[in-house]
């Protein structure tokens, strides 16, 4: 929940966050203060111009470029400066970007040509006489002067990078010399001397000057690292330059604003007393409240307070102003959730400084005042108890639901590829249909991206970003209902977690999937099963590309603020020129986006399916399929059994308490006599309950000792595993329960028409899991892979496994 904005206004005078300052090796090259280029006589230039960017063969178009450069520098001459570099900057040309001929044909139109000029300019640049700003360069389209640039000025340097980008698509490789290009011209040198200061440079002026989309194209960056000009030190991805780095303690708080000096101070030192126990998230959400909501309201609703002791009144004012979100003119727009927490934050803050008095009364003493929150108002059972409730109610309302969403993103899944292969197998400018919907094959997009317009609507529909989303929602909620692991531990799954482990008994290897710490530092094996094992022999799949082993690319933690070694992860995409890790936004927006599609309603409203959901799906369906509750939170990472309980949608925990304690008081109650072996007619009576679970659709799966509930009516019995050989038994009694209904409605029956729909409803339930199993694929023994021995990562490419072989 976010407070009302007004909170967010830094003060005047405040300082704002600056970010540390990167190392040496990463600074941008200063500019130059006049080169020889730039200072040379203008005879000895022009020859040197002329000699070295004309030829023979192009006679016409150098004698364009020889009056264009005549006129120029006439025109430049009459330009304040003592360089060449000062007169075209004082002459204004450069500030005017595109229209950088202006100033010189509206001095006389008669004498100058634009196409002259521009031959003229292009001399200079590419002799490295003049070097415009960026500003200028990113407004101009000329593709021949940045081709011609790269052979007069570093021509070994440009082939070299060039050769390496030969498996780049086209429009990136060309995207990426440019770039190149520009900064090479504006900073003069060669493509050697370019620093990492020089790409964040060009970076922030294409996002100024350029279209957005290309300040985020990262090859050229990525050729530069790769062949090694920019040093070790250097990120390995251009988004880590163009993302803040974690600002310090001080950054933190002083975003906030806060005016009183010494409070401010003592938010630093609190929190950074408190940072060695505390994660980054913990951290910024401590600050957040003690800095935000806490004192900052203070000092806007009292100006000049600067007291932690707070008079009755004050402190009662702003309690109320927190139990509610408010608007930027502070009216309450609904009350705030977590109230009671945030009263926590505060309460726990004056206790610290009143406990640290007593070990350094020196530091905190004259801190430590009484604090305005009581124990009473921090309770949060009744809250706690609230979310409890609410969390179990979607649980259960989800559970059920589980299938259905398992068959819609299958569903899903597979339409979104058979539409991209018969779009693929479309000429461009040809109509084709596809489920009754006509789509007409564009011209394929520069970076191999399939687009249709549906003939119906006119929407213009890029099937490769459908069909990834499609994929990568059903690969989520695959794994996540498989494993019940949450989605940060999810994403960070990497081709190293897969592990072996030989069973003590029979000596069987078996694959386990390794999940990294997370939220309790703690690492965990869970057990591959043939359904996960498929679903991540698909996703190895399709990461790979038919490479010997999985990309390695970075992953940046939204929450700690921090970039991870390159390293093969399972979960990532081909994003443009690049390979990137799926972040937790790129999931919500693929379930969302499924939730839509699958139009799963719960009372007539759309459900939408989170990432926790699976998880406490998972700890349900586990527990009420009668795992015990230790090995729940074992597999779940829980460090308390309560944990896990409070995931679990089945019952109270005053309930399984009271229950276990009554196993164990009628146990030690009980007669030793009737722990006694069964009798021959005890066994037989057992033995005999599974052969009458035999009947002609398939085998029936009630449990022992109970009775038939459905009255042998087993079409509509839920516990009938059906058998898929039955197919025409089953199939010849729902057309005999269609005879069977017409002949009820027409005598007019009703409570037979009732009966016979109900037992019809399950029939074709139970023929459609029939025909469903039947048609499965069976498995396939794939064998066991290479394992080392160690559950050790590395990104050696020997050591990368490779459990399925797709």
């Amino acid at each position: 929940m976010m407070p009302r904005k007004i909170h967010d206004r830094p003060a005047n005078g405040t300082a704002q966050q600056t970010l540390p300052e990167p190392p040496s090796e990463w600074q941008a090259r200063p500019p130059a203060d006049g080169w020889w280029q730039a200072r040379q006589e203008r005879q000895a230039m022009t020859t040197r111009l002329l000699a070295t960017f004309t030829d023979t063969k192009t006679i016409r178009r150098d004698l364009t470029r020889r009056r264009g450069l005549i006129k120029l520098l006439d025109w430049l001459e009459q330009q304040p400066g003592d360089t060449w570099q000062d007169r075209w900057l004082a002459s204004g040309a450069d500030a005017a970007g595109q229209d950088w001929t202006d100033p010189i044909l509206g001095s006389d139109a008669r004498r100058f040509r634009r196409d002259e000029l521009i031959g003229g300019l292009t001399l200079l640049i590419v002799g490295q006489v003049i070097r415009p700003t960026y500003r200028w360069l990113l407004r101009q389209r000329l593709a021949l002067m940045l081709a011609e640039a790269r052979q007069a000025l570093d021509p070994e340097g440009f082939a070299r990078l060039e050769e390496h980008a030969q498996d780049a698509i086209g429009w990136a490789r060309s995207d990426a010399m440019n770039k190149l290009t520009w900064i090479v011209i504006h900073k003069g040198g060669v493509v050697a001397d370019i620093t990492v200061g020089d790409c964040i440079e060009l970076t922030a002026a294409l996002e100024i000057h350029h279209f957005r989309g290309s300040a985020g194209r990262p090859l050229f960056y990525a050729l530069l690292k790769e062949t090694g000009i920019l040093p070790a030190t250097a990120p390995p991805r251009l988004r880590a330059l163009r993302i803040e780095a974690r600002p310090s303690i001080k950054q933190v708080v002083d975003k906030y604003g806060i005016e009183c000096r010494p409070i401010r101070d003592l938010m630093v030192d609190y929190l950074t007393e408190r940072a060695p126990d505390l994660d980054h998230t913990s951290l910024r959400s401590i600050a957040r409240n003690l800095c935000r909501l806490f004192w900052r309201d203070l000092e806007l609703h009292h100006p000049g307070i600067d007291s932690l002791h707070l008079a009755p009144e004050v402190s009662q004012a702003w309690k109320e102003r927190l139990a509610y979100i408010r608007d930027a003119d502070g009216n309450p727009i609904r009350p705030r959730v977590s109230f009671r927490s945030e009263l926590v934050f505060v309460k726990a803050f004056y206790e610290d400084l009143a406990r640290w008095a007593l070990d350094d009364p020196t530091r905190w003493a004259k801190w430590a005042v009484p604090c305005p929150i009581k124990a009473s108002e921090c309770a949060t059972k009744k809250s706690r108890s609230g979310v409890k409730s609410r969390m179990d109610q979607r649980t259960r309302a989800q559970l059920p639901l589980m299938p259905a969403l398992l068959r819609a993103v299958e569903q899903q899944r597979k339409a979104a590829e058979y539409l991209i292969s018969t779009a693929r197998a479309t000429p461009e400018g040809e109509v084709f249909t596809v489920a009754g919907r006509a789509f007409r094959r564009c011209r394929q997009g520069p970076s191999g991206r399939v687009y249709v317009i549906e003939v119906a609507t006119g929407k213009k529909r890029s099937l490769t970003h459908e069909e990834e989303a499609a994929f990568w929602s059903w690969a989520t909620v695959e794994v996540l209902r498989a494993t019940g692991i949450r989605i940060e531990e999810m994403l960070e799954l990497t081709h190293h977690s897969f592990v072996a482990y030989t069973l003590p008994t029979t000596g069987e290897v078996v694959p386990m999937l390794q999940v990294a710490p997370s939220k309790t530092d703690a690492e965990r094996l869970l057990l591959v099963s043939p359904e996960l094992a498929e679903v991540l022999t698909a996703i190895i799949f399709r990461v790979r590309r038919g490479q010997a082993a999985l990309p390695l690319v970075s992953a940046y933690d939204v929450f700690e603020q921090t970039w991870s070694a390159p390293m093969p992860f399972l979960f990532q995409r081909r994003y443009g020129s690049e390979d990137r890790a799926l972040t937790r936004s790129y999931i919500r927006e693929c379930l969302i986006a499924t939730s839509a599609a699958a139009q799963i309603t719960i009372a007539g409203q759309p459900l939408d399916w989170r990432p926790h959901d699976f998880r406490r799906i998972f700890v349900t369906d586990a527990l009420r399929s009668g795992l015990p509750p230790h090995i729940a939170a074992k597999i779940c990472g829980h460090a308390l059994l309560d944990t896990t309980m409070g995931y679990a949608a089945i019952y109270p925990d005053d309930v399984i308490t009271h229950h276990r304690a009554f196993i164990a008081r009628r146990r030690a109650e009980r007669p030793s006599e009737e722990y006694r072996d069964l009798t021959a007619g005890e066994w037989e009576e057992f033995l005999s309950h599974f052969e009458l679970r035999k009947v002609a659709l398939g085998i029936c799966g009630r449990d022992y000792g109970t009775p038939c509930a459905h009255e042998n009516a087993c079409v509509r019995c839920p516990l009938l595993r059906v058998d898929p050989a039955q197919i025409p038994r089953l199939e010849e009694i729902h057309v005999n329960l269609i005879d069977r209904l017409a002949e009820a409605k027409q005598q007019g029956w009703l409570g037979e028409v009732a009966a016979i729909e109900t037992t019809l409803a399950a029939a074709e339930q139970k023929l459609q899991a029939m025909r469903k199993a039947a048609v499965r694929t069976s498995t396939v023994h794939l064998g066991m892979p290479s394992i080392r021995k160690t559950a050790g990562r590395s990104t050696d490419a020997s050591t990368t496994l490779d459990i399925m072989q797709p």
